[in-house]
């Protein structure tokens, strides 16, 4: 080999582009990408055109893809996990096989839950909380402002319960297990009562009506209510399940694991949508018509809450719970305000209704704020939070690690004045 073309082994090495490229196994041309980017520098050798590169330089670039290329799925590498929970396929999901759909309007939101942890059927269980957890955790939520959002009391209840649970880095399945069966009553009866004839007993829908609204429950809309949070139970790897899921990966326990997805769950692009949802509805009857709600939306460049999802051409979801709002006799105004909302939008672009509508369908007409859906929305997936955290414990600790990508500027550079 030529001296200016020096062989890998000698120190001061530089290399040409096209040892560069078949180190780092790429075309030459995004060696100059890189070159761009600031992952690798070049020189021109004295006398020559062609760009040189210091070996050292391109040899840790080199190890950093093999990293990278090594990186199992489940690793972080891909953001890509191994499950066995929910499969999303063809307009369709499935908790452990079973059609979600069928199971949430065949059995009740405990029974759903107990599902996706054990992939065992419980007919007729529900969940109880021990007086103490639940009086703590009151405290804690009753001493927040009154601004304070449902989510913000749920992490507070969350943690409240946390600090009474002695047990709580017990990390085996059956202590996990009964973690999740007070966990979930916990966080509905630390919320703040709106009907003073509120249950605490029964199934957890009906305790959570009272929490949600002060009119008088009645069973059509406590059938829509416990088939909402058990269709919201489990959605794979939404964003706040893969939070559960790096702080399960962490060893963290479950009541941090559900707090961490519930501080992701708040966003306006994930638990809240449905708030916006509600509020557009709202609009809509009031106006007598979507025409004017939606041309605003448009006009600001806004878009349509509670139309379209990323993995859905029609929400399965959605569905099942308009065709239980369509026996609530007093849902029929939503009902017609939120098809005149989907049939406004078809002008613009085809899109159907989503979840987060349907669940706007149900609190506006129900006299719940417009927060409800989120409440619903995060008591519900907690279930699914646990299943994750119990399946994350399984694994190798602390796999979910993914590997950054600097861009920034190329050391050294000179200090800051």
């Amino acid at each position: 080999m030529r001296d200016h073309e020096p062989a890998p082994g000698r120190p001061g090495r530089r290399l040409t582009t096209k040892e560069t490229a078949e180190l780092l196994g790429v075309k030459p041309e995004t060696v100059y990408a890189y070159v761009s980017r600031g992952l690798l520098s070049s020189r021109r050798e004295p006398g020559g055109r062609a760009s040189t590169f210091e070996a050292k330089e391109v040899e840790a670039l080199a190890r950093r893809h093999r990293r990278e290329a090594a990186a199992s799925p489940g690793s972080g590498g891909d953001l890509s996990v191994r499950t066995r929970i929910t499969l999303i396929e063809q307009d369709r999901y499935y908790f452990r096989g079973v059609d979600a759909v069928e199971l949430a309007l065949r059995h009740s939101y405990e029974e759903v839950a107990e599902w996706l942890w054990t992939a065992r059927p419980a007919p007729g269980i529900t969940f109880s909380a021990p007086g103490p957890t639940v009086e703590v955790a009151r405290r804690a939520v009753n001493a927040l402002s009154e601004h304070a959002s449902p989510t913000d009391r749920l992490r507070v209840a969350a943690i409240a319960a946390a600090a009474e649970d002695p047990l709580r880095f017990d990390l085996s399945e059956d202590a996990v297990l009964n973690t999740a069966r007070i966990l979930i009553p916990t966080l509905v009866a630390a919320l703040p009562p709106v009907r003073h004839a509120h249950k605490d007993d029964g199934p957890l829908a009906h305790r959570l009506w009272g929490r949600l609204t002060g009119r008088p429950a009645d069973e059509a809309s406590l059938r829509v209510l416990d088939t909402a949070l058990a269709l919201l139970a489990d959605h794979d790897l939404a964003a706040s399940t893969l939070a559960v899921r790096v702080a399960a990966s962490a060893r963290a326990h479950a009541y941090a694991a559900v707090s961490a997805g519930l501080g992701v769950l708040e966003g306006p692009l994930h638990g809240a949508a449905s708030g916006l949802a509600h509020r557009m509805l709202l609009d809509v009857l009031d106006q007598g018509t979507a025409v004017p709600v939606i041309a605003d939306e448009l006009r600001t460049g806004r878009r349509i809450p509670g139309l379209g999802h990323p993995l859905y051409t029609e929400d399965p979801r959605a569905s099942a719970l308009f065709g239980l709002l369509e026996q609530v006799p007093r849902a029929e105004s939503a009902l017609l305000a939120a098809r005149d909302i989907v049939a406004t939008t078809a002008r613009h672009t085809p899109l159907h209704a989503n979840v987060d509508l349907a669940l706007a369908v149900f609190t506006a007409s129900s006299g719940m704020p417009a927060t409800a859906g989120e409440t619903i929305f995060a008591v519900a997936r907690t279930a699914g939070w646990i299943a994750h955290a119990l399946e994350e414990y399984g694994e190798r600790p602390l796999r979910m690690r993914p590997i950054g990508h600097y861009v920034g500027a190329r050391p050294p550079q000179s200090l800051p004045g």
